[in-house]
Formats: structure tokens, C-alpha cells, sequence
């Protein structure tokens, strides 16, 4: 990573806001209610995919009552529209490859609305299979320093059983991404704690396995505003891309 920034990385190192706290909670409780459906159950202790979503609401102070709405949702209460999970892929400016996941009662709209985003900003939707061989299913974990030396407890991560480990500085605050295979996600979770770090959160992702180099700043700045514009639509859940960054650019 060093001398470089990935999109995950990006966002936080240089504070780019991912939703409005209010688009935050809208979309949590969407994933919760999927979590819920998928697990067959709305008993987080149960369902192991439910407790992760769960943690993560709490960790931006989502209500308890959206919460429980959403699982009830999940569970068939209340009669509202069925959700269902769609996932697009698409090349952005640059030919950065992106994968787009959301969550939609229309899909319809989510996939006109994802469609004029690419078309307006230099990029294009692509079909099924394009993208997503660029990209790995992992497990991510954002792990907070424990203040000691960072290459010995990077090395303590992988040691733990990580695939890879990345570092960055957030909120003057040494962190790190644990990735680790997606199966493995809850059981490495548990190592890490017991090794006396705290997990800041956790999630299943796509990481980019090619990497797209983009070397001017005008490029760099199309991609980014990109892929927040991606992000702000209310059906989209995560958004993925392989696009690599020199920081000197960001900071030219």
C-alpha cells in the first residue's frame, strides 16, 4: 500500500463522507432485513450474518427501533415491498472496473438509475461476468492499532491466519484491514479480539485482484466523484473498484 491509495482506503484516509446519516440508517435496514430473510431467522445469536450487520448499525448509533422494524420486515411483518439483492458491473472513466451492489424493491429504477450514472460520467455498464473475475470474495476486517510497532503486529495479523494486511491513518488513529477468505470471517474476527485488538468493523467485500493504475490528477478526480455519485443513490449498498492512485496526486 505504500505510496498508494485504493478506493477502500481513499474514503477514509482522505475523508470522503460515504451517505448522509440518514441514508446510513435506510440502508443498514435494508441490509438487515435481507440478513434476516437469507438467515432464516431474526435472532441475531442465530443468524451470524444478522449480528454483523447489527454490530455495524450500532457502531453509527442506529436506533434500536429501525432495527427491529427491519428484522420484523425481514421476518414478513408488515406488508411492505420484497427486497431483493442486485449487483451490477460497469467500467467507470479511466476503465477502472466497478461492482456495484444494492438492494432494491424496484429493480427496474435501481438499474436505470446505476445506468445514467455510467453513461453521464464517461463509463458504461457491462453484462454479467465482465467485472467480477477482477475481484476476490473476501472477509474485511478494520482493525485499530494496539500502539505498538506496526510491522510487528501486522505480522501478528498474518500470524493469526490474515491473507493480508493493509495499513492506514485514520483519525490519527493507526488501523488496519485484515482480509481474510470470506468462510473465515467470524472465527478470524474472534482471534483478533482475543489478541487484544479491537475490531472497528467487519464486512464481506469484493477486492480488486487486477488493479487499475490511473497517473493524472483530472482522471483521478473523475473516478472518485465517480464513485461517490454511485454511492449517493438510496438502492446502492457498497460500491467496489479496482482503480489504484499515487497519494501525490490526490495532494497535487
Amino acid at each position: 500500500m505504500s505510496g498508494h491509495s485504493k478506493w477502500s482506503t481513499i474514503k477514509r484516509q482522505k475523508g470522503v463522507t460515504d451517505i448522509k446519516r440518514g441514508q446510513t440508517f435506510t440502508k443498514l435496514a435494508n441490509v438487515i432485513t435481507i440478513a434476516v430473510k437469507l438467515g432464516g431467522s431474526g435472532d441475531p445469536d442465530a443468524n451470524s450474518r444478522l449480528r454483523m450487520v447489527m454490530d455495524e448499525a450500532s457502531s453509527v448509533n442506529m436506533p434500536k427501533d429501525n432495527m427491529q422494524r427491519a428484522i420484523d420486515r425481514g421476518l414478513g411483518k408488515g406488508g411492505e415491498q420484497a427486497l431483493e439483492e442486485v449487483l451490477y458491473e460497469g467500467f467507470g472513466p479511466g476503465k477502472a472496473a466497478f461492482l456495484v451492489k444494492g438492494l432494491t424493491d424496484n429493480k427496474m429504477r435501481t438499474t436505470q438509475g446505476i445506468k445514467n450514472i455510467f453513461e453521464r460520467n464517461g463509463g458504461s455498464l457491462a453484462g454479467q461476468g465482465s467485472v467480477i473475475y477482477m475481484f476476490d470474495r473476501k472477509g474485511e476486517i478494520r482493525v485499530e492499532c494496539k500502539g505498538g510497532s506496526s510491522e510487528d503486529e501486522m505480522l501478528e495479523l498474518i500470524d493469526l491466519g490474515a491473507d493480508d494486511v493493509e495499513e492506514f491513518n485514520e483519525d490519527n488513529i493507526q488501523t488496519y484491514l485484515v482480509y481474510v477468505q470470506s468462510p473465515e470471517l467470524n472465527t478470524m474476527s474472534n482471534k483478533i479480539t482475543q489478541a487484544g485488538y479491537s475490531i472497528k468493523s467487519q464486512e464481506l467485500i469484493y477486492k480488486p485482484s487486477t488493479l487499475m493504475q490511473i497517473n493524472d490528477k483530472e482522471t483521478a478526480q473523475k473516478v472518485i466523484e465517480f464513485a461517490n455519485k454511485l454511492e449517493d443513490l438510496d438502492d446502492v449498498q457498497k460500491v467496489f473498484a479496482n482503480f489504484e492512485i499515487k497519494e501525490e496526486i490526490l495532494e497535487i
